[in-house]
């Protein structure tokens, strides 16, 4: 990345070349993600999960085309969210930001949707997750390797 004059930030990756202004554009980048990827998260955990509640009475298969159909709006949001926090976000950090997210939104999901008894599970995994977070991460924070 070359820094112009004016404190804008060049980029060009895979062929696309933009211009974000440092710091402020950037950071609106990454809720801009967040915020698709959140929406995304809901779509995704009832597509996943949402039919062991409403349809365990029906066949699998009506129970997978439903999961397809809300599978679509989670694409919808999804897609758009990884390609325009890609400009600043590498695929490790998208990945990263998006296990945080599912977590954020599962936790809640299962407990207050499904019904599901806290757990200390849903604890360990955050730590862990948080653990990712700071590997994935801590160059861009911290500076150096």
């Amino acid at each position: 990345m070359s820094v112009p004059a004016g404190g804008f930030v060049a980029y060009r990756r895979r062929g696309q070349v933009g211009v974000l202004m440092k710091g402020v554009d950037c950071m609106r980048v990454v809720t801009t993600t967040a915020v698709l990827l959140c929406c995304s998260n809901v779509f995704m955990t009832f597509a996943w999960y949402g039919h062991l509640r409403n349809l365990a009475n029906k066949p699998w298969i009506i129970a997978a085309v439903v999961s397809w159909g809300i599978a679509f709006f989670e694409y919808m949001l999804q897609v758009p969210a990884n390609r325009i926090g890609h400009h600043v976000l590498n695929v490790g950090q998208l990945k990263i930001l998006q296990e945080v997210i599912t977590l954020a939104v599962f936790v809640p999901f299962s407990i207050l949707y499904m019904k599901e008894r806290i757990r200390l599970d849903y604890l360990w995994a955050g730590l862990c997750i948080l653990g990712a977070v700071f590997f994935i991460f801590r160059q861009k924070l911290f500076g150096g390797v």
